[in-house]
């Protein structure tokens, strides 16, 4: 029994016609998940057709997931759930709760019939390889969230042009790439900036910054608002065996991290907000609630999520930077 029928004259390009020629057996029940396909040349030979329009049709059918090839052997049906339109690759350096809430906004906006296949490289610059490499031309869209990887472009350059999208971080080396990002620099300058006066009734401003996972961006804005403002600071990487001083308001850009020091403040009987400052970045509803609330330097991920969503619908291509705001709380 033939798979594939391209009529003549009907008004459909061939390639689509092969497309809905699969997708028609998969539906009824003739193709099943696993079952290889006619091969290329088969399906031009028969239908008088170019390899390329053949080829065109199997690349649609896999970017959508319908549809894998195996090297030495074939195509073969990946998925019998034709009503997928799109199947997004996602890849994001970690996940916590406020990524949680980028995730399910961007499969929000995206809607029905599409697909989105998530994946993390934990800030492993040769998991980030292997991933991409693994799926290079199996998607029709990649976000990629390369967070400070070094000379990530020379990867990422190996995906199909006019699909990548970069998320949260980017730099002069992704610049040709569309986006959605934030400003960092700019983000934590702008956020101190609003709390100077809180920031000034203490002795030293502190910024727990471990380096391997976070932007430098951060680090910069931190030192420019220190310098401009002539305030005594310190930038360490880790809370291990660090005695807390009355006077010192911290930093802290992760939840664990935030924790700790919230436990080390009772341990040391520091009243937050009196002997101590505290000052998150990021914020979540854990941040609303703890201790009364902690003052929170926060881009709006939902919005990160939405916007990104549109995007890849539209297939727009710019850059876009993510609005940040500053929350201020009892912790300071």
């Amino acid at each position: 029994m033939r798979i594939v029928t391209v009529k003549e004259k009907s008004g459909i390009p061939k390639y689509k016609q092969i497309v809905a020629s699969i997708e028609g057996a998969i539906m009824a029940g003739t193709l099943k998940k696993g079952d290889k396909l006619p091969s290329l040349n088969s399906i031009k030979n028969q239908n008088s057709l170019s390899r390329d329009t053949v080829l065109t049709a199997f690349n649609e059918l896999k970017t959508r997931g319908v549809i894998k090839s195996i090297v030495g052997k074939g195509y073969y049906v990946n998925s019998e759930d034709v009503e997928v339109n799109q199947k997004i690759f996602l890849l994001f350096d970690e996940f916590n709760s406020f990524k949680e809430d980028l995730y399910n906004s961007f499969l929000s906006g995206l809607g029905d019939n599409v697909q989105v296949d998530i994946f993390f490289h934990h800030f492993n610059p040769d998991v980030f390889s292997k991933l991409i490499n693994d799926n290079a031309g199996d998607y029709s869209a990649y976000v990629i969230m390369p967070a400070n990887l070094k000379n990530t472009e020379k990867i990422i350059n190996r995906l199909p042009e006019g699909k990548v999208f970069i998320l949260d971080q980017t730099n002069d080396a992704l610049k040709n790439y569309p986006s959605v990002f934030q400003n960092f620099k700019k983000d934590i300058y702008q956020g101190l900036q609003g709390i100077l006066t809180q920031i000034q009734s203490y002795e030293k401003l502190v910024l727990l910054y471990p380096a391997a996972r976070q932007p430098q961006g951060i680090l910069d804005g931190f030192k420019l608002f220190c310098s401009d403002h002539d305030l005594q600071n310190e930038v360490i990487d880790s809370l291990e065996n660090r005695a807390l001083s009355k006077g010192e308001v911290y930093m802290i850009l992760d939840d664990k991290n935030l924790i700790r020091i919230i436990k080390r403040i009772k341990e040391q009987h520091f009243v937050l907000a009196k002997d101590i400052g505290l000052i998150s970045y990021n914020d979540s509803l854990l941040k609303e609630i703890v201790e009364g609330g902690i003052t929170t330097i926060s881009t709006d991920f939902n919005l990160m999520g939405q916007r990104l969503a549109q995007m890849i619908l539209n297939k727009e291509f710019d850059q876009v930077e993510n609005p940040n705001r500053l929350i201020l709380r009892n912790s300071i």
